[in-house]
């Protein structure tokens, strides 16, 4: 199994002197922190276009075997009807996202707590998000934040184009821990600043657990007309994310040590 966990992003001042060490070079945070984790979630293709030359460097500046996954933007998702998001996630996708390569991971669609679920109105957006493009198989994940969406008819849908549904752990937006694709990603939102490693150490055990199960593909409900995916196949992405940020980085590092699954030491 390979069940990657990470954070968004990797600028923010409060890590510094903690999770980075003293007087590191902004400039190497990323050289640092992708030693650290196995996964980093970009979060700024979500309010604007990056430079293909900014993928480039990402890409040089990380491990071998580390990921992005990648917001889509906001232009696609926040709109009243979906079928009209095409040229947005063409230009998205024309941007410079595959000059990541192999570590081009999920691309996640973030959709407003405001937009309710409406099968046709999402089924059209679904049918937007190709398969493929440029020979690289793509991962589409969808999150989702009013509670119409915990209908089982959603999750069919997602079925159906073999789509993720992001688990969210957050008071927020409704848990929906259903299993729609070949691949598993979550985003724990509910970081504390009270507890030195954001989540107690029973949620961390007990979230561990969980994404063990997942990745052996306990209880999960195969994709529509696929076959269903063996252990080794199901790949997990976990994230901490919001809440107190500044415990990100050391919830993200408990979860990997929980999980036994340190990165590579790399001399990249």
């Amino acid at each position: 199994m390979t069940i990657r966990v990470g954070i968004g992003g990797w600028v923010y001042a409060p890590w510094r002197g903690v999770f980075y060490p003293p007087a590191l070079p902004q400039s190497r945070e990323l050289h640092h922190a992708s030693r650290q984790l196995t996964s980093i979630e970009i979060n700024g293709t979500f309010y604007g276009a990056q430079k293909p030359a900014s993928f480039r460097r990402w890409r040089d500046e990380t491990p071998e075997d580390f990921v992005f996954s990648l917001k889509g933007p906001r232009y696609a998702t926040h709109r009243r009807v979906l079928a009209e998001s095409g040229p947005s996630i063409e230009r998205f996708l024309a941007s410079g996202v595959f000059e990541l390569g192999p570590k081009l991971g999920p691309i996640l669609w973030q959709f407003p707590p405001t937009t309710r679920f409406d099968r046709e109105n999402f089924a059209a957006f679904l049918a937007l998000l190709p398969p493929r493009r440029d020979g690289t198989a793509l991962r589409h994940v969808i999150e989702v934040g009013h509670a119409s969406f915990a209908d089982e008819a959603f999750a069919a849908l997602l079925r159906d184009f073999g789509v993720a549904v992001a688990l969210v752990d957050s008071e927020r937006r409704p848990l929906i821990a259903e299993i729609t694709a070949d691949f598993v990603y979550a985003r724990l939102r509910r970081l504390t600043a009270e507890v030195p490693t954001g989540y107690p150490p029973a949620d961390l055990d007990a979230w561990a657990e969980r994404f063990r199960e997942f990745a052996a593909g306990d209880g999960a409900a195969a994709p529509r007309g696929r076959k269903s995916p063996a252990a080794a196949d199901r790949d997990c992405f976990v994230y901490f994310i919001n809440g107190a940020k500044e415990r990100a980085p050391a919830a993200a590092t408990a979860l990997i040590e929980r999980l036994d699954q340190s990165p590579r030491n790399s001399p990249r």
